[in-house]
């Protein structure tokens, strides 16, 4: 499922306006495709006849709303409509609602808002269709006071504990609630959450961005008919300037067709070799954490590359593995110990993927090794199946100049929030600020694919292609989980895939796990080598 900016869902409207798709008939299909959404939810309801109040904006979006008060109006539900604004009868969603009899009230003539307080006491379900994509600036005014009387009723519904029963929903939204940055996911204080967001056509970034994320509550795409339309790739006839980017939402599908086949007549070799460079004697466990990733998502041998100090633990937590030694290193990486990893990469039957971070440290030896490493990996070129830098070495890039060119060709990087913005010498706010647009514009500037880590997170690759993650988990906010990423996209690299599509595969997969995890024990107390035990059933589940 393709992730729109408000730009693209513009241009697209335009688009299909040009093609015969005319804009009062997309507002007529998105209304009535919303009042589907909301009669299949009340059908699920306890209440015996429920009460619907649409509140309605002065633009587009309010449209929309009047056009699903209308049709479930036509299908027998008690709706009223509450108007931020006035319209006047030559406004044709307008007369067609009041053709329905339904009762109008607007703000404009209700002192007080004693009539909307009235309105809002009594209805089951209240949607909101006060403002769309289309609106960015702050809420004050008459709609700060609506929204205020909205939010004081479903504060008093939950503490009365009289919400209506969960088959249905209390508070809906029509493409997203009133105060979201449909961009950036940035939310206005005044702001009311959903239990239901229903979106048109395809979601928008701001939907899997937060804030607005956490008040959309479920999100439902509904179709406006653009999809019916013989234009085989709307971006080739677009009059945006600026790039547009392919961005996905990743589903079950989509990762399934990118796992690595399994062949009957495998060995080891036939799923490839992974090589862990990392720990420190500060980080004993992260190394293990990606290997046993690495073995978990398929890959047939792992190797660990880790300083003394750090193998007598790494070899009893993970006896699959085999080990590269480093008498020069004894609690960090050296340069004296590169020949040692660089002979065992060249050795490597079919190649090898390499993950380059994981408890590594940013001791000033291993800042020194890590740059002899990215060079001497040039010689190599044909060994290497693809290189994940993860942790401190993303730290130590950080610090030298123009450090992507040192990289080799589509390097994966997969930094959190704070690792992102020191390679971007951004602020941490002014990341978070854009999550999807700043993983695409860094991934493309850079020339490697970005996986910038988190609630939802964002994989980019050069060329204004991106995939974004349906998950967002608080049990993975635990220490480690990183380290079992990079070991699953090392270990799907080692097997074949793409960067970007072992990037994919394995956040996904990550990510997938986690849910797993909670759905069984909770939002809290998940270990990251929780996750790789689960890793196994993922894949399984997938391929059903």
């Amino acid at each position: 499922m393709e992730i729109l900016s408000v730009a693209e869902m513009r241009e697209l409207e335009r688009i299909a306006d040009a093609h015969g798709l005319s804009y009062a008939q997309m507002m007529q299909n998105a209304g009535n495709a919303a009042a589907e959404v909301i009669l299949q939810r009340l059908g699920r309801s306890s209440a015996a006849s429920p009460r619907v109040l649409v509140l309605v904006g002065p633009g587009n979006n309010g449209g929309d709303g009047l056009v699903c008060a209308a049709a479930l109006a036509k299908a027998g539900v008690t709706t009223q409509c509450y108007l931020l604004k006035p319209r006047g009868d030559d406004d044709p969603v307008y007369a067609a609602a009041r053709a329905q009899g339904i009762f109008m009230a607007d703000a404009q003539n209700d002192m007080r808002l004693r009539v909307l307080h009235q309105m809002v006491t009594h209805a089951d379900v209240i949607v909101d269709a006060l403002l769309g994509t289309g609106t960015s600036r702050p809420i004050e005014g008459t709609l700060r006071e609506v929204l205020r009387e909205v939010s004081r009723e479903m504060s008093r519904r939950r503490q009365a504990n009289r919400q209506v029963p969960s088959s249905t929903c209390a508070l809906i939204a029509l493409d997203g609630v009133t105060g979201m940055n449909y961009d950036t996911g940035a939310l206005d204080p005044a702001a009311v959450p959903a239990d239901l967001t229903i979106t048109f056509h395809a979601p928008k970034r701001g939907h899997y961005c937060f804030p607005a994320a956490q008040a959309c509550g479920e999100l439902v795409v509904a179709p406006i008919g653009v999809e019916a339309l013989a234009i085989d790739d709307w971006r080739s006839v677009s009059n945006l300037q600026s790039p547009i980017p392919n961005l996905q939402l990743a589903d079950a599908s989509l990762v399934r067709d990118l796992l690595p086949a399994r062949r009957l007549d495998a060995n080891k070799g036939t799923f490839g070799r992974v090589a862990v460079i990392g720990g420190c004697s500060d980080y004993l466990g992260a190394p293990v954490l990606s290997a046993r990733a690495a073995y978990r998502v398929g890959a047939g041998l792992v190797a660990l590359a880790v300083p003394t100090v750090v193998k007598p633990g790494a070899a009893a937590a993970c006896t699959e593995a085999i080990f590269i030694s480093l008498p020069e290193s004894i609690e960090h990486h050296t340069p004296a110990a590169l020949h040692r990893i660089m002979a065992w990469l060249s050795s490597a039957k079919g190649g090898a993927a390499v993950v380059l971070g994981p408890g590594i440290g940013q001791a000033p030896q291993t800042a020194g090794f890590i740059g002899d490493f990215l060079d001497a990996l040039a010689a190599i070129h044909d060994q290497l199946k693809g290189l994940v830098c993860d942790a401190d070495t993303l730290n130590l890039l950080a610090q030298v100049p123009a450090w992507w060119s040192r990289l080799p060709t589509l390097t994966i990087l997969t930094p959190h929030a704070g690792e992102m913005a020191r390679l971007a010498q951004a602020t941490v706010g002014e990341i978070q600020s854009d999550r999807i647009g700043n993983a695409l514009k860094y991934a493309d500037a850079w020339g490697h694919i970005v996986v910038l880590k988190g609630a939802h997170t964002v994989i980019a690759a050069p060329g204004w292609r991106g995939v974004v993650l349906p998950f967002a988990n608080p049990a993975m906010a635990a220490a480690g989980t990183g380290d079992v990423l990079a070991g699953c996209i090392a270990g799907l690299l080692a097997q074949g895939l793409s960067p970007m599509d072992a990037a994919v595969c394995g956040a996904y997969l990550h990510g997938a796990a986690g849910e797993r995890w909670r759905a069984e024990h909770g939002d809290a107390g998940l270990l990251a080598g929780d996750l790789v035990s689960y890793l196994p059933d993922v894949i399984h589940q997938l391929k059903k």
